[in-house]
């Protein structure tokens, strides 16, 4: 009974389901709920939601990127430390860049708030016509109180140009009240009205001046200025160490140029030049003179290189520490008197230029090598010599690494010979030299050049097999030689060959320059690169003035 009953029910539930589905399938459908602007409305509310939800979006990235970014060991650092890096990065090459320092600046926020306030970065001041007194300015009031570099460059281009006085006077008096911060000083303008109307602003005292630098680029012009302006920064300057002055006159004032490292004097001319005894007078205040150079001066009379009573000078200057000179067009008398006086003990830079015959100097160079004297580079430059002096003393100079010899003429090819053949005490001459310069020497013939590059090969010189713990070794074997010339002249004299026996071979050549040296042609320069790792020479001329010579 139970079941008929229960089966019945089920088929009214289902009548009644079947009955409302066909009710609802004939409901008649709403059109308002349907139109088209209901259904655009709709559309664009959900490009509205989708736009907030991507702008809601782009905050949260913006958030994460500056979380992560806090995170960065560099954003981190402390403002002193990053300034430190600032510091370093600008002023750790030879050359400021300029454009560092505004380059930091763009990077964020806090990166230019850290560069406006490190003094140091604005330590340089430099005006001149591209650089302008505003920024000169700027530059001061960020530097607050630290040392300073100051440069006031006017080249001669600009002095017609209209107002560089005027310029020139202007700066002057911007930098005046901070001389007393002033590290160094260089100033350089056309004349001396200019210079001396600059230098007559320099009257406070300068305790923290290191480097003092003055040029005067109308050197041969004379006129009523050429009185100093003295004394300059009152006379006090405990801390100055370089002093380079051209075509200025300061009465030769001791008390300037004295306990200085670096002294150089140029642009002196007739009256102006400055006498020997002068310049004795002022080395011998100098004992610890590092670098001592002499520029485009007049030469001193014969009867001017003697002391007032007319006597030759007997006090010697000793110069421990002095390790550059150079004398550049400043008269061999001149330079013959000053280095007669001079002991230079740690000389390795010497420049001879432009100082008509040498022989004199390469003698007293020789009475030096005879004590102490570790030369490493030389330079001779338009002058002449004895060839046969020449070649003695570079064989007394075995720390040689450099050697120039510009529009030489005597340097001919018995000094490339020199330079192969062991002296009579079978030490090689110059086993230590890596460069050389021949600009301008064309009395040198090829064979003489091949032989000596030949020579200075490792291992392939004629006179020599192989190494052996660094010492050259000639066994009783074939000896290995490196071109036919070699094994020839290896031949043609055996005994120079055991006279080599045992000694330290000498350096092989690195670089060699023989610009304008129109007897060495292309195939000859070919087979130089095949040996010098650096050749220098003119590119040889096609027909219409190309280079083929690469």
């Amino acid at each position: 009974m139970a079941p008929s009953i229960t089966a019945r029910a089920d088929y009214i539930s289902r009548g009644a389901n079947v009955s409302s589905l066909r009710n609802h399938t004939q409901r008649p459908r709403d059109p308002s709920k349907e139109s088209i602007p209901h259904l655009r409305e709709a559309l664009n509310s959900l490009d509205s939601r989708m736009a907030s939800l991507m702008s809601q979006r782009e905050e949260l990235e913006s958030h994460l990127e500056q979380a992560v970014r806090s995170q960065s060991p560099i954003q981190r650092l402390p403002c002193e430390i990053l300034a430190s890096v600032f510091v370093r990065g600008v002023f750790g090459a030879d050359d400021e860049d300029p454009l560092m320092v505004s380059t930091l600046m763009l990077v964020c926020r806090y990166w230019a708030d850290v560069a406006v306030n490190t003094p140091t970065l604005w330590s340089n001041i430099a005006v001149s016509t591209h650089d302008s007194l505003e920024k000169a300015r700027r530059k001061l009031r960020r530097s607050k109180s630290c040392p300073l570099d100051i440069t006031i460059n006017f080249s001669p281009r600009e002095e017609h140009s209209g107002g560089v006085t005027e310029h020139i006077i202007h700066a002057m008096d911007l930098v005046r009240p901070a001389l007393w911060r002033t590290k160094s000083f260089r100033l350089s303008v056309p004349n001396r009205p200019q210079a001396h109307a600059a230098l007559l602003r320099c009257r406070e005292d300068a305790p923290l001046l290191e480097i003092l630098s003055v040029r005067v680029f109308h050197s041969m012009q004379d006129d009523h200025y050429s009185s100093p302006a003295l004394p300059l920064f009152n006379g006090h300057t405990p801390r100055l160490r370089s002093c380079s002055f051209t075509s200025f006159n300061f009465a030769w004032d001791i008390k300037l140029v004295s306990r200085l490292r670096v002294l150089k004097l140029g642009g002196y001319w007739n009256g102006l030049s400055p006498s020997v005894p002068t310049l004795l007078r002022i080395l011998s205040e100098c004992p610890e003179l590092e670098e001592f150079a002499l520029r485009n001066l007049s030469d001193a009379d014969p009867d001017a290189c003697h002391d007032d009573q007319g006597r030759t000078f007997t006090k010697t200057v000793y110069l421990p520490r002095l390790v550059k000179a150079s004398f550049y067009y400043a008269g061999i008398m001149r330079t013959r008197t000053i280095l007669n006086q001079l002991t230079f003990p740690a000389l390795q830079t010497l420049e001879l230029c432009y100082l008509d015959d040498l022989t004199p100097l390469l003698d007293r160079l020789k009475q030096q090598s005879l004590t102490s004297f570790p030369l490493r580079h030389l330079r001779i430059e338009s002058s002449f010599f004895n060839e046969l002096k020449f070649v003695s003393l570079l064989g007394r100079l075995p720390s040689l690494m450099s050697l120039e010899l510009v529009d030489c003429e005597d340097a001919s090819s018995h000094f490339l010979k020199g330079l192969t053949t062991p002296s009579s005490s079978s030490a090689l001459v110059c086993p230590k030299l890596e460069s050389l310069n021949l600009d301008g020497c064309t009395n040198l013939d090829w064979d003489s050049l091949r032989t000596f590059v030949e020579y200075r090969l490792p291992g392939q010189s004629f006179a020599y097999s192989r190494q052996s713990n660094g010492r050259r070794l000639i066994t009783n074997g074939p000896v290995s030689v490196s071109s036919a010339s070699a094994y020839a002249q290896l031949h043609q004299d055996p005994a120079s060959a055991n006279k080599l026996i045992g000694l330290p071979g000498p350096k092989r050549l690195r670089s060699i320059d023989v610009t304008r040296c129109h007897q060495i042609s292309k195939e000859m320069v070919q087979w130089l690169r095949m040996y010098v790792t650096e050749v220098k020479c003119d590119p040889a001329k096609g027909i219409w003035g190309e280079a083929v010579l690469p």
